[in-house]
């Protein structure tokens, strides 16, 4: 499944623009027009990046910039600016802000691509796990596909591994039913297979994780998080 990016730019050709050349690389989009429809995409739809115009109404980029990067659900949710010459200045607050890359307009898509690949690269080997991960009672071995309660091997099914494991990658992050059903199936909008799959799937796994099931803990009305022992 390739990445969604969130487009967030109130002109409205840009957007066209961006659409276009995003999906005829294979990326998924969403657009907000401006920073306060940008702040509830982010968190309803988990982003893999946003692009992020400065000039916005309302809420503008940098005050949207700070407020990702503030919540815990949004803070690892790569950033590329997209400035005017003219914003220089802004450039500088936006990257302190944790905006990883910026582009300048006008651009060309390929540049602006290219870019958002390299930032999303970056991005998954900071994410990359530890080849066995211990969280007190519980042993993960991703390299072997183990998972161990208390020195003891737990059998999981291939679906019930790789909810496990996307959901410890998330880092705390609340992760929605059609996020998992998307990653972990591969359907962006399912017939046969529906988001009570994921809650059936999960309710098994809890099971079989025994004492550890606490660390999966459910956000009622939108999906499930992996919050780990301090």
């Amino acid at each position: 499944m390739k990445e969604k990016i969130l487009i967030v730019e109130d002109e409205k050709d840009i957007v066209k623009m961006l659409e276009y050349n995003l999906k005829k690389e294979g990326f998924r989009t969403v657009s907000a027009s401006d920073g306060e429809d940008a702040l509830d995409l982010a968190n309803r739809e988990n982003p893999d990046l946003i692009l992020l115009d400065l000039m916005l109404p309302g809420i503008d980029g940098l005050e949207a910039c700070k407020e990702l990067k503030k919540e815990q659900k949004t803070a690892s949710i790569p950033i590329i600016m997209l400035t005017a010459k003219t914003q220089e200045a802004d450039k500088i607050v936006g990257l302190e802000l944790g905006a990883d890359d910026y582009v300048t307009k006008p651009f060309s898509p390929r540049e602006l691509i290219a870019r958002i690949k390299a930032v999303i690269r970056r991005g998954k080997e900071k994410e990359k796990l530890p080849e066995i991960l211990k969280i007190a009672d519980l042993t993960i071995d991703f390299s072997k596909i183990q998972v161990g309660v208390k020195e003891k091997l737990v059998e999981l099914t291939a679906k019930e591994f790789e909810l496990l494991k996307t959901l410890i990658k998330a880092r705390g992050r609340v992760l929605s039913r059609d996020y998992l059903l998307d990653t972990i199936w591969g359907f962006d909008h399912a017939i046969e297979i529906q988001t009570r799959t994921v809650d059936v799937h999960i309710r098994s796994l809890r099971k079989k994780l025994k004492v550890c099931a606490k660390y999966i803990v459910t956000v009622k009305n939108y999906g499930y998080r992996f919050e780990a022992e301090e």
